[in-house]
């Protein structure tokens, strides 16, 4: 169960109450954490488009190959160990096969239980649904500054 759908069922809710769709392509976070948890470039681009793009500050890595060269690199070292949570705050279906997926994400390193408040980032994720199911086409992120208001 994806942290959303987490979050949700310990609000009181449950996961069923979340439309079918909304929860495949929440999924996929629950996919690439695990493979990120497994430090396997492999498995985590296996849900990426072929020509998917990502963008970070400073970077834009073009195709699955590319991401999945980049995510291999990091899994040897500076990532190595680590583990992604995802926070989806916004989950959208421009039509049937088109999802929009606003996110607060962030990286845990070994020792930590969470990571610090200026580790969490803002996240935008397009995906398409395939053959295969729903695909990362389309990911940005930027730091997320300070966490959002309770209304």
């Amino acid at each position: 169960m994806s942290s959303y759908l987490r979050e949700r069922a310990d609000a009181g809710g449950s996961d069923s109450a979340v439309p079918v769709e909304e929860r495949a392509v929440l999924a996929v976070f629950d996919e690439t954490s695990s493979a990120w948890a497994k430090d396997d470039a492999n498995a985590f681009v296996r849900r990426y488009g072929e020509n998917a793009s990502v963008i970070l500050p400073g970077v834009h890595l073009r195709g699955r190959a590319a991401v999945r060269t980049a995510m291999a690199e990091a899994f040897a070292l500076p990532l190595k160990g680590s583990t992604r949570v995802h926070r989806a705050e916004n989950v959208r279906f421009l039509n049937a096969d088109t999802a929009i997926v606003i996110t607060r994400s962030a990286t845990v390193f070994p020792g930590e239980s969470e990571p610090p408040a200026d580790r969490w980032e803002l996240a935008t994720w397009a995906f398409s649904r395939g053959d295969d199911g729903w695909l990362v086409e389309a990911y940005h992120s930027c730091p997320a500054g300070a966490a959002p208001q309770e209304a």
